[in-house]
């Protein structure tokens, strides 16, 4: 699933984010629209998992200030994430993924090790928790390119990645053509839109990146 391009703020990093975003389906989900025609959609409360913008590449340059690509070292990219959900009391998302490496020098054999991110965003803007990790990627002698697998997970409480039921109602209810509220879309309500906010959430990884290197991402 695509959700809508928006900006993110992860720990004082202001980073513009359109964020490809993976749910975690799988017949979870709780209802959101019953039209007059029976027609249903499903909103699943599992966390849903994605890479924000400019978050997702590393770049290693071999002298301090260099970014010319004479200077380049290493090149990192995160991708293939991939999402599982168990359903508890407590939603746990666990999302795997690949790095994929090159070097610019494939003399020795040499250990790289990157630090990267995994954050629980809450209603699109609030940080609930965050982690760093390390991906260790591994060189052999005359090799240019490596990989290696990271992973990261969290628990969210299912009550409050849930709607409330009077919440749900409101949604749900069949509207059909001569009721008072038949032309209004209760989704376009601030309070159902607040509540529909508070119960989104996202596990989002990236590399942490110094303000440099997210510069350079940027810039690119």
């Amino acid at each position: 699933m695509i959700a809508s391009a928006r900006r993110l703020a992860l720990l004082g990093a202001p980073l513009v984010a359109a964020l490809a975003l993976s749910a975690c389906g799988g017949g979870r989900g709780e209802l959101v629209v019953d039209d007059a025609v029976g027609v249903k959609a499903l909103r699943d409360p599992c966390p849903r998992v994605g890479v924000p913008d400019y978050t997702g590449d590393v770049t290693l340059f071999s002298a301090p200030g260099r970014t010319d690509s004479a200077a380049l070292d290493v090149v990192a990219t995160l991708t293939n994430v991939r999402a599982t959900c168990t359903v508890g009391e407590k939603l746990y998302s666990q999302a795997t993924f690949d790095v994929l490496a090159r070097r610019t020098d494939a003399r020795g054999a040499r250990r790289v090790e990157l630090p990267y991110f995994s954050t629980v965003i809450r209603g699109g803007n609030v940080v609930v928790a965050k982690r760093i990790g390390t991906v260790v990627v591994e060189f052999a002698d005359g090799q240019d390119r490596a990989s290696a697998k990271g992973q990261a997970a969290a628990y969210v409480e299912k009550a409050e990645a849930s709607l409330p039921e009077d919440i749900a109602k409101r949604i749900s209810r069949k509207r059909r053509a001569g009721d008072q509220d038949a032309a209004v879309d209760p989704l376009s309500q601030p309070d159902v839109k607040a509540a529909l906010a508070r119960a989104n959430f996202e596990l989002l990884v990236g590399f942490q990146l110094t303000n440099d290197q997210l510069q350079y991402n940027v810039r690119r």
